[in-house]
């Protein structure tokens, strides 16, 4: 039952994000504000993550290919659709909710507890549009850093396996060009909005809700992580199967 009444508070919560909201002179500097701390701040762990995920997954693909019959040019293949399908938009989901999902229920949380949230409410305020949907506007522009993980990704992959000597930069150009299926990048992308609206408001419901102290608040915040990370895996389930299936 508590399940179903988390639930159900959340959804009222969506709907209140959506009320009464804030004049657009302080909604546009909120905005800025958090486009910079959750997007533009995480370029460089995606940068980083993306990188060496699209190399690993070329190695792996080559050490793997033991028969002289399958065409080098597999290995870009292999690459492309790991990082494309898969790791740029679900593997990094996961990691931002680890680290965007984290800052954004202890910001919150810690409103809460020094009732920061409360005087908000108390000067006529919709503090729920004023905390989460600043957050919400900034996460759509997600899909361009999971746009840029896909890039390095894939140069991630080229570099490890031009330079570790697997295959010729031809080669792996041809398997980034075999079979190519343009509604696979407009899956990614789908499934990326989707996280994006995700990691904005479970780990906000979790920090807006929240009761006690200091130690509560470290405690909300990995139990936000958990849930975000549960709905991220179980929404790209459903989505690979509607969307792909």
């Amino acid at each position: 039952m508590n399940y179903l009444a988390s639930i159900g508070s959340y959804s009222i919560m969506i709907v209140e994000v959506f009320r009464k909201p804030t004049k657009w002179r302080i909604m546009k500097s909120l905005i800025l504000k958090e486009i910079d701390e959750l997007v533009y701040g995480s370029l460089g762990i995606i940068i980083f993550i993306s990188f060496f995920i699209g190399a690993v997954v070329a190695i792996q693909t080559a050490l793997n290919l033991t028969s002289p019959i399958i065409p080098r040019s597999l290995i870009g293949f292999a690459t492309r659709q790991s990082v494309i399908l898969e790791f740029a938009p679900t593997f990094v989901s996961i990691i931002m909710a680890g680290k965007v999902g984290s800052y954004i229920t202890s910001s919150i949380g810690t409103m809460r507890v020094t009732e920061q949230i409360d005087a908000l409410e108390v000067m006529g305020v919709n503090s729920l549009n004023y905390l989460v949907f600043p957050k919400i506007i900034a996460m759509l522009f997600y899909p361009f850093a999971i746009a840029i993980s896909m890039y390095v990704g894939i140069f991630g992959g080229w570099l490890a396996g031009v330079f570790g000597g697997f295959l010729t930069s031809a080669d792996f150009v041809t398997g980034l060009q075999t079979d190519f299926v343009p509604f696979h990048i407009a899956y990614a992308f789908i499934k990326t909005l989707i996280f994006a609206f995700i990691i904005a408001t479970i780990p906000s419901f979790h920090g807006y809700y929240m009761k006690g102290g200091a130690l509560e608040v470290g405690k909300a915040s990995t139990t936000s992580f958990v849930w975000t990370s549960v709905v991220i895996i179980i929404l790209n389930y459903l989505l690979t199967q509607l969307l792909l299936g």
